[in-house]
């Protein structure tokens, strides 16, 4: 059965709404989104993923102490008369990006209750169209358009489409896990079913959901129904589980297997090797940078 969405995708929902303890505690008055990746905060990149995949209007779901993430997407008069006043065009194009990246709209969560609870407070801006999540923590190479590749999916074959990568069996129990089956397509699969977080002699596969999804507005009216699961929250793994096992739900689920280069900012390590990568990738920080980096190693090994 093909569910072919009649509307295109053109809204984008970003949960913004977690505390942030893996990294107390700088995330004690910072929200964990504001932390910076080189010099833009880790926000600032998911949401141009999201724009540069078509969809400028964003809704972000936040919760207490996240007032600094509109302010980073509004205006900021005062400092742009500043830097005007300096003659400091360069710097003056760097805060203005981002206020004028995408329509911005904000809903707060309330009580933290799962990603599925979040995706739920979206209902009333989405409505009854297609559209986009996009996790924080996730932060995609623009290289590897991703979403974009989810988007062709979706359009073709109906339904919704989250984004799988292949991980460590050992590392499985971190994420939600797909059973699948294979397509016609090399980097699309079918999702036969769905597990949050299982143990690894449980898991169905080595395939682990990441945070990208496209989702038909169906899953609303499945949220509703369901119950809350691993730790008393509201998991969008469960509703896409059922999705998957009846297409009249608004499946079916396919997914789209990412080889390219992803960046867990939710972990500090991967945090950290972001930095260090997009850093060491950038024309004007790049070759200085990995001048002192080869340095530093080398007498690391020495040491």
């Amino acid at each position: 059965m093909n569910n072919t969405p009649s509307k295109p995708v053109r809204k984008a929902v970003i949960p913004a709404a977690g505390l942030g303890t893996r990294f107390l505690p700088a995330t004690k008055a910072t929200p964990k989104e504001m932390l910076p990746v080189v010099d833009k905060p880790a926000i600032q990149y998911v949401v141009e993923e999201a724009v540069a995949a078509g969809l400028a209007d964003v809704l972000m779901v936040t919760g207490r102490n996240k007032r600094p993430l509109e302010d980073h997407f509004d205006r900021n008069h005062e400092l742009e008369s500043a830097l005007t006043r300096k003659g400091d065009e360069e710097r003056l194009a760097k805060v203005q990006e981002s206020s004028e990246l995408a329509t911005m709209h904000y809903v707060r969560q309330g009580d933290p209750r799962g990603l599925g609870h979040a995706v739920l407070c979206a209902a009333p801006h989405v409505g009854e169209e297609p559209f986009a999540v996009l996790l924080g923590d996730d932060l995609i190479d623009p290289r590897d358009p991703l979403l974009a590749r989810m988007l062709e999916v979706l359009e073709r074959r109906g339904g919704s489409v989250v984004a799988l990568m292949e991980v460590d069996p050992a590392q499985i129990h971190l994420y939600g896990c797909a059973a699948v089956q294979p397509t016609e397509d090399a980097d699309v699969v079918q999702v036969t079913g769905l597990v949050e977080k299982p143990d690894a002699v449980d898991a169905p596969s080595s395939y682990a959901v990441i945070g990208r999804y496209v989702l038909d507005p169906a899953v609303f009216g499945v949220l509703r129904e369901t119950e809350p699961g691993r730790g008393g929250e509201i998991q969008l793994t469960d509703a896409l589980q059922k999705m998957a096992q009846d297409e009249s739900l608004g499946g079916p689920v396919h997914g789209v297997v990412f080889k390219g280069r992803r960046y867990d900012t939710g972990d500090r390590g991967d945090y950290l090797r972001a930095i260090v990568r997009l850093a060491c990738e950038r024309e004007d920080l790049g070759p200085e940078f990995r001048s002192w980096l080869r340095a530093f190693v080398a007498e690391a090994v020495e040491a």
